[in-house]
């Protein structure tokens, strides 16, 4: 007698040759994998790209924002080039004593999620390359509005002037200024010690160090009785209440560089309400502030007398620095 098979032993029967199928290339993705692991611990090669593509697909399984860029910049470091000399050396191998450097640097970036200025102690700013330590702030990009802020009120003329940088860090403003001003005479402040050294070897190593003076202390105290044709200032403005929601890589900087009280506002506050008494005669001064305190620091200025009180966004169009002008001879 002839069996006949239902519909349903026949989509069962097809179903299970799915599933073996789906079983077997499994299988063989595995062996395959299993086999290109076994030759690459043979062989022992990584090349340039290999690494930059592992670190990359690492830094992005890790939450990092950048992470080509990071692990561009820290493969470089630890070849000692520079970051167009590895897209020009992809193929080439990298030996096991520079991977073992490498996988330092990306273990703390990763695990730890130190800053990469920090790792490899250097960042650029305002294409100056300057010299980082846990001491001082990493230079941001958006900082460099500041910089662009204060040369459009600084001209380029055969005059000397003096400038002054209340909380240098590292020396970024300061040293933006200097170079691409020749007669400006800058002052540069901080509150740390450590830091002020840092800032003063990079006005060493940038030659500008002739034209530099460095004072500790807070605010204005280190320069009472001068006055200057040129004030700026990037001062910590983080609230104290947005400690723990902070970016990780925060934590490897210095909180005196960071907060400024429960508002953030504790030396803005000062800075605005006392910055006419350093100020020459129709003299500016230019402050970095957070987005949401722009309007703020720009009462407290008015407040203050000063005068032509505007605020310029950064790349981000952001309100990120107020500028304002002391009242000039005869000005009301």
């Amino acid at each position: 007698m002839t069996t006949v098979e239902t519909d349903s032993a026949k989509s069962d029967r097809k179903a299970e040759g799915r599933a073996a199928s789906r079983s077997r290339a499994e299988s063989d993705r595995k062996s395959e994998g299993r086999a290109a692991s076994r030759r690459r611990a043979k062989s022992d090669v990584w090349t340039v790209l290999g690494l930059l593509q592992w670190t990359r697909d690492h830094f992005s399984a890790c939450g990092i924002e950048t992470p080509r860029l990071d692990a561009e910049c820290l493969l470089a470091f630890a070849l000692g080039v520079d970051r167009l000399r590895l897209y020009m050396e992809f193929d080439k191998p990298v030996s096991r004593a520079e991977r073992s450097g490498y996988r330092d640097l990306v273990r703390r970036r990763a695990g730890e999620r130190v800053p990469v200025a920090q790792l490899v102690g250097r960042k650029e700013f305002w294409s100056l390359p300057l010299r980082v330590t846990a001491d001082v702030l990493v230079p941001r990009p958006d900082t460099e509005t500041l910089v662009a802020v204060a040369l459009d009120r600084l001209p380029d003329c055969d005059a000397e002037v003096g400038v002054l940088d209340v909380g240098t860090g590292s020396g970024a403003v300061a040293l933006a200024i200097a170079s691409e001003r020749p007669k400006a005479r800058v002052t540069a402040t901080d509150v740390s010690a450590p830091s002020l050294e840092v800032a003063r070897s990079n006005a060493a190593e940038l030659g500008l160090a002739d034209r530099m003076r460095f004072l500790r202390g807070p605010d204005f105290e280190p320069v009472a009785g001068e006055r200057f044709d040129l004030v700026v200032s990037n001062p910590p403005y983080i609230a104290e209440t947005l400690r723990d929601r902070l970016p990780p890589e925060l934590a490897h900087e210095p909180p005196g560089a960071l907060f400024a009280g429960p508002d953030g506002l504790a030396v803005l506050r000062v800075l605005a309400a006392g910055v006419g008494g350093v100020l020459e005669s129709g003299a500016g001064a230019a402050f970095e502030v957070s987005p949401e305190q722009a309007p703020q620091v720009a009462d407290w200025c008015r407040e203050a007398g000063l005068l032509d009180v505007t605020v310029a966004r950064d790349l981000g169009s952001r309100p990120r620095v107020v500028w304002a002008r002391k009242p000039g001879e005869g000005a009301p």
